[in-house]
């Protein structure tokens, strides 16, 4: 059995998916729940792309107790520089410089010769290995690279002192079969194949981001890159979950292993599903609600007489399964401490008595707490991390088919509140006209969503919002309450603030 590392680039990568935006809590949060997982390597952001990046990696670095911390950075002395100065803290830290080598990159974007290329990245991961002890390059668009030089850039980066190769499919152009022979010309070609780490970074523009993935391991690839649910760029990355369980399930043919814990597959998806607003398709591979359904009748016939009939994987298997939460309102804070523990969350003592108090007053209108309950509290921490605080809220109806509404929001918990009113042609739009009014928010909302966390008619809502300031940039709410009026209020005051914010630090 060989041994492919995970590397995990969600808080880079998949934070380029638009209209993702994880505040510096939410990071921590999966950060945390990654090293859970087991994942050996978190590209934690891009530490010189803007302070609030730089601040989340080096916060990441200095939490995280065995991962590999890693940030990303061009083949700039200053990039490399910053990344050094955010992972020093780090108990294992990385970085990774990366430059296009396809021609199309080198004519139109970079404006370098061939030449000027490998004299840069001689140069700058000689650089990197002053500071850092693990350097990873990657040669970017490297499908689209003649292989001649593909080769020579790898080479180039080997003998300036590399330790870590990683083949990026940038546009999600090549094919298994192409991508296998890349890794067997590389093998075949570069002396020092076995001593470094060979890796892969795919994307699924032509939906064989995970086939070319394993492609790679068959032919040398000994590290994967992707991300939770394949978020990222465009139509995303290779999808760590499914590499994960597809090594265990055919490890006969792989012959692999990871230090995934697969049991943590289905809490680690959910996170970053929530996290991000980015749901997941009912017919997802390992992780999606269908997965483990069966409609036909010939297929239940079998399941119910043997499910290895028609499931290769077990729920169990990737933490899908109905846990009963033996919480109530008589439960002490040990009992629930044990249990959000036992989920996976890392609390503060004030966050910790802040949870609790959630929970008793849940406790108190709910005939049962499930685990999905508890999520949804741990969500809700989350999605009121900000400094604008819902305080009022009052609806009435006004003439005309309208909906008026009353709002009152805290710019900071604890101050004053501002309130205003406003009309709309619904409930919806009267509570965002009112908030626009008071945040001074000059914001196109551009995605509304709305789900029920938990079951029965007691459920909590979940309003994910996405909102589109006059740049173009988006941002990212949610709001959870048992009113969804309420969550949907919370969700747009949170977004609306998210832009509000960068406003002021940009005047600033």
């Amino acid at each position: 059995m060989s041994y492919i590392q995970f590397f995990d680039t969600t808080l880079r990568d998949g934070e380029q998916t638009p209209g993702v935006n994880f505040n510096q809590k939410e990071k921590i949060q999966i950060a945390l729940q990654l090293e859970n997982w087991g994942v050996d390597v978190i590209e934690a952001g891009f530490p010189i792309s803007s302070t609030g990046d730089f601040e989340s990696v080096q916060k990441i670095a200095n939490t995280l107790k065995k991962a590999t911390v890693c940030g990303l950075a061009r083949c700039v002395e200053a990039d490399i520089d910053c990344a050094y100065e955010a992972l020093k803290g780090a108990v294992s830290p990385q970085v990774h410089i990366f430059l296009a080598t396809s021609p199309v990159h080198l004519e139109y974007k970079l404006k370098m010769t061939q030449e000027e290329v490998l004299e840069s990245i001689a140069h700058h991961v000689a650089y990197a290995r002053t500071k850092f002890e693990k350097v990873q390059f990657s040669p970017e668009d490297a499908t689209r690279t003649p292989i001649d030089f593909l080769t020579k850039a790898v080479q180039t980066a080997i003998d300036a002192g590399a330790t870590i190769i990683n083949i990026p499919d940038t546009v999600g152009y090549t094919n298994p079969t192409e991508f296998g022979a890349l890794f067997r010309h590389l093998r075949d070609n570069i002396a020092q194949f076995d001593d470094v780490i060979f890796s892969t970074h795919c994307h699924d523009d032509l939906g064989m981001s995970v086939a070319n993935a394993l492609a790679a391991i068959e032919n040398g690839a000994r590290r994967v890159e992707g991300t939770v649910n394949g978020i990222g760029e465009r139509a995303g990355n290779t999808s760590l979950e499914e590499v994960a369980v597809a090594l265990h399930i055919r490890h006969d043919y792989y012959q692999a292993e990871s230090g995934i814990t697969l049991a943590e597959t289905k809490r680690t998806s959910d996170l970053v599903s929530r996290l991000s607003g980015m749901a997941i398709p009912k017919n997802k591979a390992v992780i999606g609600a269908n997965a483990y359904a069966h409609e036909s009748g010939i297929h239940q016939d079998g399941v119910l007489k043997n499910p290895d009939t028609y499931e290769i994987i077990t729920p169990a298997l990737v933490g899908v399964e109905k846990n009963s939460l033996p919480l109530g309102k008589l439960s002490g804070r040990h009992a629930f401490n044990t249990k959000v523990e036992e989920m996976g969350y890392h609390l503060s003592e004030e966050e910790n008595k802040i949870a609790f108090k959630r929970f008793k007053h849940l406790a108190d209108v709910k005939k049962q707490v499930t685990e999905e309950d508890i999520h949804a509290i741990m969500l809700g921490q989350v999605a009121e991390d900000t400094n604008y605080e819902l305080t009022h809220l009052q609806l009435q109806y006004v003439s005309g088919g309208l909906q008026g509404a009353i709002v009152s929001i805290a710019e900071e918990k604890g101050t004053a509140p501002l309130e205003d009113a406003a009309t709309g042609a619904g409930s919806i739009e009267a509570i965002y006209n009112t908030i626009d009014r008071i945040m001074e928010a000059r914001v196109e909302l551009t995605d509304y969503r709305i789900q029920a966390v938990t079951k029965g008619q007691d459920a909590q809502a979940e309003v994910h919002t996405t909102v589109k300031d006059g740049n173009g940039r988006t941002f990212h709410g949610i709001g959870i309450d048992f009113d969804v009026l309420n969550a949907s209020a919370k969700a747009y005051i949170q977004a609306s603030g998210k832009a509000k914010d960068q406003v002021e630090k940009g005047a600033n």
